[in-house]
């Protein structure tokens, strides 16, 4: 995959400079908002291409992950996928299961036995894209991989290892000059 582009649209449309508390907690003095890139047509077919490219010949039938980072990221795999005619699901994990109708915490065709692919947006310690993870093996899916846009470099990674889980990013903040 040429990175570039993807490197390019976050540089101009995500990254932000100042004072901003993440989402883990901690305090930061960058901030990217890939929900700028993941909602525009040009990022979406940019980062649909590059995770299906990523993800190469593994063998998964769904995508998916916790609503509301992975909803454009998945829908942008989706569309992909379906251009290219292969045949993939998505789904959306809740924050909590809802308190109405059937009470899903996992959203979408995925069933016992498939393998997912989980996916994110921007990845710091893991915490968010673990819980879906959890989600989607308490419905009897296997996770395969998780495949976040960009990764702050901040113990996701050794995170997602230590659960057994396989990572990849399509760019991290070092592509970005940051550090």
């Amino acid at each position: 995959m040429d990175r570039q582009p993807l490197i390019d649209l976050i540089k101009r449309d995500a990254l932000k400079f100042g004072d901003f508390t993440l989402a883990s907690g901690a305090k930061s003095k960058f901030y990217i908002d890939c929900r700028n890139v993941t909602l525009s047509a040009e990022g979406a077919a940019v980062i649909g291409r590059g995770i299906l490219e990523l993800l190469g010949d593994e063998k998964f039938d769904a995508v998916g992950g916790m609503t509301l980072g992975a909803d454009p990221i998945l829908a942008a795999v989706l569309t992909i996928a379906g251009i290219e005619k292969r045949n993939l699901r998505g789904f959306i994990v809740r924050k909590e299961a809802k308190g109405h109708g059937t009470g899903k915490l996992v959203e979408g065709p995925i069933k016992e036995g498939d393998h997912v692919v989980i996916v994110e947006d921007v990845s710091t310690t893991g915490g968010s894209a673990i819980k879906a993870c959890e989600a989607v093996e308490s419905v009897g899916a296997k996770v395969v991989h998780v495949v976040t846009i960009l990764d702050r470099l901040a113990g996701a990674r050794e995170a997602f290892e230590a659960k057994g889980y396989k990572f990849s990013s399509l760019v991290t903040i070092k592509d970005l000059g940051i550090v």
